[in-house]
This record gives C-alpha cells, sequence and structure tokens, in this order.
C-alpha cells in the first residue's frame, strides 16, 4: 500500500462523531495537530519526524515505543475495548480523539530527528504551543521528553530550574502539565516496559482529585 500523502491544511471535519477540530495551517507539510476542546490528555512531541510525515501519523516508525507502550497501559483499555484490538497503532491517533486524547508536538516543522530542531525552533515554536494548549484547554499536557519540555517551560513558563520527569508544579492555564520519557528508539535507556510504567503513572496522576 502506498504511503499516506501529507496535506498542507484540512477544512473543519469530525471524526466520527467526535469532537470537532479545525486543522491548523502551517507553511509546509507536517502532521496535523489533533486537538478539540475540553480533551482530558494531550500527548507533546518535540516535533514531527519526516518519517512519521511521510505515511501521515504520529510515532508511526516501527521501532518507536509509544504505541506498544500506551497500549500496556489503562489509559488504552477503553479504547482498545471500543476497537476491539489488542494493540493500538499509528492509524488510530485521529481515532484516540473520539476517546479524549489528543497530539501535537512544541515544534511543527519536521525533521529526520530530534537533533534538527534549534533554539530557534523553540522559541519560534514554544509560544504557539503555548497559544494552542490555552485555546483548547485540555485537563492534562503530557510532553514526551525532556528536550521537549525545558526548552517550553523556559521560553512559555520562565522556569529555569531542572526539571524532572513526572508531574511539574506548573500549569499553563487550567491546564496540568506531566512529562515521560521520549518513546523514541533514540532514547535506548527506557524499555517498552519502562515506557509503560511511566503512562500507568500518568494515568495515576490524571485519577488523583488535584487533576481534576
Amino acid at each position: 500500500m502506498a504511503p499516506h500523502t501529507p496535506q498542507r491544511s484540512e477544512p473543519p471535519r469530525r471524526s466520527r462523531g467526535g469532537p470537532r477540530f479545525r486543522a491548523t495551517r502551517y507553511p509546509f507539510v507536517t502532521l496535523p495537530d489533533y486537538l478539540a476542546r475540553g480533551l482530558d490528555l494531550v500527548f507533546v512531541g518535540i516535533n514531527p519526524g519526516t518519517y512519521s510525515v511521510a505515511r501521515g501519523h504520529y510515532f508511526a516508525r516501527s521501532t518507536n515505543r509509544f504505541w506498544p507502550a500506551f497500549s500496556r497501559s489503562r489509559l488504552s483499555l477503553p479504547i482498545r475495548r471500543a476497537l476491539g484490538v489488542d494493540v493500538l497503532g499509528p492509524e488510530h491517533d485521529r481515532t484516540l480523539l473520539d476517546f479524549g486524547i489528543g497530539f501535537t508536538d512544541v515544534v511543527k516543522r519536521p525533521s529526520a530527528n530530534a537533533a534538527g530542531v534549534t533554539p530557534t525552533d523553540f522559541a519560534e515554536w514554544a509560544p504557539r504551543l503555548a497559544q494552542r494548549i490555552r485555546r483548547y484547554r485540555p485537563r492534562v499536557a503530557c510532553f514526551h521528553g525532556l528536550t521537549a519540555y525545558r526548552p517550553f517551560a523556559r521560553i512559555v513558563l520562565g522556569v529555569d530550574s531542572p526539571s524532572v520527569l513526572g508531574a511539574q508544579r506548573d500549569r499553563l492555564a487550567e491546564t496540568r502539565l506531566f512529562v515521560v520519557p521520549n518513546p523514541s528508539p533514540a532514547n535506548a535507556h527506557f524499555t517498552v516496559a519502562d515506557q509503560a510504567a511511566w503512562y500507568e503513572r500518568l494515568a495515576e496522576f490524571m485519577e488523583a482529585p488535584s487533576a481534576a
């Protein structure tokens, strides 16, 4: 099957009767932001990889740990039951909107890997992410990796102290912030089991009264 051909922009649409969203227009081919008002959770990556952009899905590379690890967590259980699958994959990214979960990135400019993201990119794009979060107001924004979160926290929140994985003290408007390891295969320190354990911590964070 030929790879999905990414589009520069999309008209407003409704995902399988789920929340309505409008694709942001960007001056280059990239992954769409899967965002809608009132989501429970938005996953935030560093930036789209060119491989994923070519295929039109988040975390499209088979060696990326996101989908197998997320599928092991209880966050995915109602989704897998509803869809009748044991493991979720890149083709389900947009479908997760129907279950209150979205996707976006700190930097929307694609690159072959995270090393291609420059300080100038973060300076330009971090405030734009903040605007999207303030607009859509998800309950929780979960950043994939400190490489994604630290520049955002410094530029947007004015936080210069070293960040750690897990719950963050700061909020962005009403949105609470959480950081899990980057599931990229380049981050070899964490296994699928390790990554899944962090999504379990994320689930506990979301279930806590303070996250309401």
